[in-house]
């Protein structure tokens, strides 16, 4: 089901949900799946679904969750070039945090639409909106060929911010310098798998052992270690 389905407007299925309250009839309703409608604040199911069609739902929920942050942002931006003087009160009568909108206009201003990535989230790319546009590039590039996750991606650009400033300082990068006594052959096949990553064996390690303790403090039982 495209986008455009998934955000379109039906009423037609209204008279099967159960009676809403006299402030949700003036809800917008949102037709999300055939048998799922979203108005205000509930999602509300029409019949039973089978597995494959409830995942299904949550994807596409998950698709506008991200892609309204774009929105609102974009919006938030257009109405301070072409009504500066009259947005701030339309956001005011909005039931939107500003602030966040604030936020949200700060990020779409600062990426343009087309360096934005529609393999990452959001919040992928508020990480490396402060950077300028060629390292933007060269960050959501990174994280969206080796599948990093947003707090990877984040720890790695704490990395590269404090070895920069220490460079630009004279000072040698912060750290702590670890000793592994590697088996026999080991080092061979680490080399291997790094290089099929395209990352130097340093990198590679510490991407791994990174994504290892993402997973176990998540408390997920896999981990994936290639590249989406």
């Amino acid at each position: 089901m495209s986008l455009e389905s998934v955000i379109s407007r039906s009423t037609e299925n209204a008279s099967k949900v159960d009676q809403p309250s006299k402030r949700s009839c003036q809800d917008s309703l949102l037709k999300i799946d055939d048998n799922a409608l979203a108005q205000g604040n509930s999602l509300r199911f029409l019949s039973q679904i089978p597995f494959s069609r409830w995942k299904k739902i949550g994807e596409q929920l998950s698709t506008l969750a991200n892609a309204s942050a774009w929105w609102l942002g974009d919006w938030l931006v257009y109405g301070e070039t072409r009504y500066p003087e009259r947005y701030k009160q339309a956001v005011k009568e909005t039931t939107l945090d500003y602030q966040t909108l604030r936020n949200y206009a700060w990020i779409s201003r600062k990426i343009d639409k087309s360096r934005r990535r529609g393999t990452l989230s959001f919040q992928h790319h508020a990480e490396v909106a402060s950077l300028p546009e060629d390292e933007q590039e060269e960050w959501l590039d990174r994280a969206e060929k080796f599948g990093w996750s947003r707090n990877l991606l984040r720890q790695y650009l704490r990395v590269h911010r404090e070895t920069s400033a220490n460079s630009r300082e004279g000072r040698p990068a912060e750290g702590v310098v670890i000793q592994v006594n590697v088996p026999s052959g080991e080092e061979e096949r680490w080399q291997e798998a790094a290089k099929k990553m395209d990352r130097p064996l340093d990198e590679w390690m510490i991407l791994m052992l990174s994504r290892v303790a993402d997973a176990l403090l998540r408390g997920k039982n896999e981990i994936v270690v290639q590249p989406k």
